[in-house]
């Protein structure tokens, strides 16, 4: 009677674990559809909104790490049980840093703001929506286990890349043929690449689920097309060249 308890008590506290990474992964996609919205709208307020709102999930963290701390310590788990403990500990700090990200965008977003229109503008809103499906289709197979959509999320991280790289060269260029530009551009740039790292955080959490499943991290080379630190955009010829 006492083991059965012990079980059904332990189940009580991995199910708790799994709801307070679903809460954190919750807010986390609250924060990045606000961020993407205010860049969208150029919306300062909402931006601002969306930087103070970052708090709460640094405080959800430090409750997953207390709360996973003294399951090993009471419970000493093995194989599967440790798995899931450990599991959890790791989604829930990409899910901290995908809201970091989602942070980062609001930020720059208020000095964007500030700028005449890119526009590049909506490609890396287009770039945000892809990364945002992403984050909420590996939230999904986190709680459900499901291996095959975190395949399919991990899979995708190839086309962000590839957007990611387009846009690098599409901004370079605007700065290239006008000075005026540089200020805008750059501050997106920065922009998307904090969308490219949510897709890389996205793209872990799919990874930890494959291995609580399996036991086993996925054994094939990760899919990658960011080539923005090969690209070379060459200055546009002076209007007096022949």
């Amino acid at each position: 009677m006492g083991s059965e308890h012990t079980v059904k008590s332990f189940d009580e506290e991995l199910r708790r674990l799994d709801n307070m990474v679903a809460e954190m992964g919750g807010l986390a996609e609250v924060q990045l559809q606000s961020a993407l919205e205010a860049l969208i709208r150029r919306d300062i307020e909402k931006a601002a909104e969306i930087v103070a709102n970052d708090r709460r999930l640094d405080q959800l963290e430090a409750e997953v790490d207390q709360h996973t701390i003294a399951m090993l310590a009471r419970r000493q788990p093995m194989a599967k049980d440790l798995r899931e403990i450990v599991g959890a500990l790791k989604t829930a700090s990409m899910i901290e840093r995908i809201g970091d990200y989602a942070k980062n965008v609001a930020k720059r977003t208020a000095a964007i703001a500030e700028m005449p229109p890119v526009p590049s503008a909506q490609t890396v809103a287009r770039l945000g929506g892809l990364a945002q499906q992403m984050v909420k289709d590996v939230l999904d197979a986190y709680l459900s286990r499901d291996v095959d959509q975190a395949k399919s999320v991990r899979a995708r991280d190839r086309e962000l890349d590839a957007l990611y790289t387009s846009i690098f060269r599409e901004l370079l260029t605007y700065m290239m043929e006008d000075p005026r530009n540089i200020s805008a551009c750059t501050h997106l740039l920065f922009v998307a690449k904090h969308i490219e790292r949510i897709g890389d955080h996205a793209t872990n959490i799919a990874e930890i689920v494959h291995f609580l499943v399996t036991g086993e991290m996925p054994t094939d080379e990760r899919p990658r097309l960011d080539e923005s630190e090969l690209t070379i955009v060459s200055a546009p010829a002076e209007s007096g060249e022949k």
